[in-house]
């Protein structure tokens, strides 16, 4: 697991490292190269106060004063994204062994909000510390197809 964390805010290429066995896992912060924007990315992003639409508010007392905060919220985190105070990012593990890398794309997701307004940053460290198993599996697959090759011509 990752005892690391990556800071309260994230910037491009941070990094933070664990020790996994015998391997070294290192979780990388990268710019989604998607262009969309968040009202894009999102059904709902955009309040509404229509019942089957994906953003409705909900009904209730207070419809239009929720409605109008709801939308505030939502141009808010627009005017951030556009501004480049957050950004969406994909966080990359890569696996080593003694300094060799075994797997430099070993498991990623992407489309994560970074510095997203009003978050502390915590999930980018939940998702490294979710692709872990995924990211060992994958140099563990790596490390026995490099034995056995070595081992075929050995016996050649």
């Amino acid at each position: 697991m990752f005892t690391d964390r990556f800071s309260s805010f994230i910037c491009p290429g941070d990094v933070i490292t664990c020790e996994a066995g015998p391997f070294t896992v290192l979780a990388q912060v990268v710019p989604d190269d998607c262009p969309d924007a968040p009202d894009q990315r999102q059904d709902g992003f955009w309040p509404s106060l229509y019942a089957n639409a994906p953003g409705f508010i909900g009904p209730g007392n207070g419809l239009r004063q929720r409605f109008a905060e709801a939308q505030a919220r939502a141009e808010a985190v627009m005017e951030g994204w556009r501004k480049g105070d957050w950004f969406y990012c994909g966080i990359v593990l890569s696996v080593s062994l003694d300094g060799v890398d075994l797997a430099p794309h070993a498991a990623s997701l992407w489309g994560i909000e970074a510095n997203y307004p009003g978050t502390n940053n915590s999930y980018p460290n939940k998702v490294a510390n979710e692709l872990l198993p995924e990211a060992i599996a994958m140099a563990r697959e790596t490390l026995a197809r490099l034995v056995s090759h070595a081992d075929t011509r050995e016996s050649a």
